[in-house]
């Protein structure tokens, strides 16, 4: 006999819990303690399973009745109603805890914890902030392309070309984070392809006729400034490391007698350490500045703090002093004068010159050749740069040195 409101509502509880039907397995389970809970027997694969539908009053007869409809459905299309109703609530909790926003400040963590420079943390961290006050709040799987878009025009109207490509591109990491994780479906910003405005490359000034090196060498050489920056001006091009890791460079990581710089993995870009061989002239620009920071923790401390490396910008405001603006030469675009003149002086291996500029091979068979090989080539090859800039430097004709490995 089927159920009513009179009937439930005059169930008063006994001492142990009984049930009133419903009929087609649904049923009101009237507790001891006067708690009336709805609940549905029902068999799936051979075995007897219950469902629960909630409690009375809070699921009126009329909702309970509903459910247990819903739940008949799922089992004439071969469903288990248990299972169909767990996808339910993990679905609504992805609705409300997997936001955009959380796994992207995860995914942030997960790079931090991975060892990644702070300055790689910042700049991720600043672009999603950029989109969190759009889409932070909205879940994951609700997201369209078209709303991903609406945050990337925002900054695109600001001329920022290329920081909205970069940040349509971490879109697709988060995305493809999340998918791995088993909270989204697909990466929604790969839809974005072309349809943003594509930067102009501009790439970093640097001096590649040898005549004109031979002038800025000249010109460092008779910089009237700190001693410690002109012969970090000095060094940059016998090394032609990133400015970062030649400013941070601390006396610890250099071994004179094995002529050899190890660069730490955590100053890398790549985060992998590097190992540099340490020309002639570089082990006497390093005596003579050693008699002027040796006592300290770092090669070029800075003048405000001897604790601290001198700035991102020292190198390229001394630069300027020479006379050098930045559309003709900057502190990194010594990494691509090197590359350019070593590779058309056509003697070394292009993989030789890869390995000394610390790029990474894509190929991982490749590269994990690469890591142990051309070290004889690059200790011959970076003495033989050191005398070809001696050699520009003095303007007068290039002679050939003994290239022989130390």
């Amino acid at each position: 006999m089927a159920l009513t409101a009179t009937a439930i509502n005059a169930a008063k509880p006994h001492e142990k819990p009984y049930k009133l039907s419903d009929g087609m397995g649904l049923y009101l389970l009237v507790m001891p303690g006067g708690g009336r809970h709805w609940r549905m027997n029902y068999r799936y694969g051979g075995r007897q399973k219950t469902l629960s539908f909630g409690n009375y009053p809070d699921v009126s007869l009329a909702k309970a009745r509903e459910k247990r409809t819903a739940a008949r459905e799922s089992l004439a299309e071969g469903l288990d109603p248990t299972e169909v109703k767990k996808a339910r609530i993990r679905e609504a909790k992805a609705k409300s805890e997997d936001t955009f926003k959380a796994i992207g400040e995860e995914w942030l963590n997960r790079l931090e914890l991975e060892g990644r420079a702070q300055k790689t943390l910042e700049k991720n961290r600043w672009m999603l902030e950029m989109s969190y006050p759009l889409i932070g709040d909205r879940p994951i799987t609700e997201l369209t392309a078209p709303e991903l878009l609406e945050v990337l025009r925002t900054v695109e109207v600001r001329g920022k070309y290329e920081t909205a490509n970069r940040l349509r591109s971490t879109f697709g990491t988060i995305f493809r984070y999340a998918i791995s994780t088993g909270r989204a479906q697909r990466d929604i910003a790969y839809d974005l392809r072309g349809a943003l405005i594509s930067p102009k490359t501009s790439h970093r000034a640097a001096i590649l006729d040898p005549k004109k090196l031979g002038g800025l060498l000249r010109a460092v050489e008779a910089h009237e400034g700190s001693p410690a920056v002109r012969i970090a001006l000095q060094m940059l091009p016998h090394v032609f490391v990133r400015p970062g890791e030649l400013r941070m460079a601390e006396w610890s990581e250099f071994e004179t007698e094995d002529a050899v710089w190890t660069i730490p993995a955590a100053k890398t870009k790549m985060r992998r350490p590097h190992k540099v061989p340490l020309s002639a002239q570089m082990l006497v620009l390093l005596a003579e500045l050693r008699l002027m920071t040796g006592a300290g923790q770092y090669l070029f401390p800075s003048i405000r703090a001897a604790t601290r490396p001198i700035t991102d910008n020292t190198l390229n405001a001394a630069l300027r002093r020479l006379g050098y603006d930045k559309s003709e030469v900057t502190a990194h675009g010594f990494r691509a004068t090197a590359s350019t003149l070593l590779n058309e002086m056509g003697k070394w291996h292009p993989d030789a010159i890869e390995r000394q500029l610390a790029h990474v091979e894509n190929n991982d068979v490749r590269r994990a050749y690469a890591r142990g090989s051309y070290w004889d080539e690059r200790v011959r090859m970076m003495q033989q740069w050191s005398n070809y800039l001696d050699g520009l430097r003095s303007g007068g004709k290039i002679l050939k040195g003994n290239f022989k490995r130390r």
